[in-house]
């Protein structure tokens, strides 16, 4: 039974992760420490220098940033934040971004007024914004999440500083477990969390849409449905895939993210809104499904940390695969072992940094996560001790995230290093 503190921390977690973001995470959090430091600055930069860790090299260097007509990196990133975001709107920073910022932004580019240096760090999500005008020089300072800043320096002197870098969370997160998520899915009132769910669906589904009949990347959701014009799979996935391709190549639509990535969010959300309303379920189910897929994906984000060398698209759609199981009325233990299904499958998956080709892993995941939940269904799992699949389902969900944290950790420099070779 669960405790009211811990039913208050699930519905604070979901606050906390259930947030918008207007194109890729990375670039974003980029554009908003830009803003930011000319906020402090007071007035537009004339130079801008970037230290970014690996991992935010890896995933800007390819995506493209929403506003910006199609331009990609941690410049425009940079240079867009700081000539033309609000800081207020968080990760929506870009959403203020107007013609004639976006000219001034890219007049300052041609001159190269912007540069990036590589920061040594053992922390995966972190980065400096040098912001200079004349003799004045502003530093702002984010560490492990996207809107983290733990310092604020002007002219050399501190105005702001944290006294633990790590990022605050309101929420115990201690206590999740497949167990206590599947109870708050189960009894939590769900007028506390309408409003969550409700954005999230018009958001990821209106996004999902847009890459379905706009021009992005490969065309992946369209390709999908035609190739394959049968079945719910089929669309879970083509709709998916649909709304990471539309945000990894610059539609400036909003997704709710989970665990600091939209593509997680989209994982973890579009395809249990697909197989709910195929059939035909009640919104509350809906609403039931979607808030046990969001905490099981932050639940194994919590092992991984927010960037790595491990693909997030396989944790979501273990989610997303797990909650189908859920929705289908399956025993705690099917939902189980649709995790460990999932896990025994596709935990391998690399995060060669952000770009259109995360949709495509995102089907992938995914058609993997309902193979597993059909085998589940069937009460058919693959046994302990079968490669890294332990006894209970947290030990191999701590077990797969030490891996992809701990285990992957030179992989993910070797990632870098390759994709910064010219």
């Amino acid at each position: 039974m669960l405790t009211e503190k811990q039913t208050a921390d699930y519905l604070a977690i979901l606050s906390e992760e259930l947030i918008a973001a207007m194109g890729c995470t990375e670039p974003i959090a980029l554009a908003f420490a830009s803003a930011r430091a000319r906020e402090v600055l007071g007035e537009i930069p004339t130079g801008i220098v970037a230290r970014c860790s690996g991992n935010i090299i890896k995933n800007v260097r390819c995506v493209s940033i929403p506003n910006s007509g199609g331009m990609t990196g941690i410049e425009p990133a940079c240079a867009l934040g700081a000539f033309g975001g609000d800081p207020s709107r968080g990760m929506e920073v870009l959403e203020s971004v107007t013609p004639e910022t976006l000219a001034a932004a890219k007049t300052f580019l041609a001159d190269g007024n912007c540069k990036v240096e590589y920061l040594e760090s053992e922390i995966p999500l972190h980065f400096i914004i040098d912001a200079i005008c004349g003799s004045d020089r502003v530093s702002v300072e984010v560490r492990y999440d996207h809107t983290n800043i733990v310092r604020i320096e002007k002219n050399g002197t501190v105005l702001f500083r944290k006294k633990s870098a790590e990022s605050e969370s309101a929420a115990d997160r201690s206590t999740l477990s497949v167990e206590s998520i599947k109870e708050f899915a189960d009894t939590v009132d769900l007028g506390k969390v309408k409003y969550l769910l409700d954005r999230q669906i018009r958001y990821n589904m209106d996004i999902a849409y847009e890459g379905m009949s706009g021009n992005y990347g490969l065309g992946i959701g369209r390709i999908l449905r035609d190739t394959y014009p049968d079945g719910v799979v089929t669309r879970m996935r083509a709709y998916a895939a649909a709304a990471s391709e539309a945000r990894m190549d610059g539609c400036d639509m909003p997704v709710i993210i989970n665990s600091g990535s939209g593509n997680q969010g989209i994982a973890s959300s579009v395809p249990v809104i697909i197989y709910a309303r195929e059939k035909m379920l009640p919104q509350e189910s809906l609403y039931r499904a979607l808030v046990f897929s969001a905490l099981l994906t932050i639940y194994q984000k919590e092992f991984i940390g927010k960037l790595s060398a491990f693909c997030g698209a396989v944790s979501a759609s273990c989610a997303a695969g797990a909650a189908i199981t859920y929705l289908a009325g399956g025993t705690v233990q099917q939902i189980k072992d649709t995790i460990d299904n999932t896990l025994a499958d596709i935990p391998g998956i690399i995060c060669d940094g952000a770009k259109t080709s995360c949709a495509a892993k995102i089907a992938s995941a995914l058609d993997a996560a309902m193979m597993a939940h059909a085998f589940a269904m069937q009460g058919k799992a693959y046994a302990a001790y079968t490669g890294i699949i332990k006894e209970d389902t947290g030990e191999t969900i701590s077990c797969v995230g030490y891996i992809g944290k701990v285990g992957m950790a030179q992989t993910d420099k070797e990632i870098v290093r390759m994709m910064l070779e010219e």
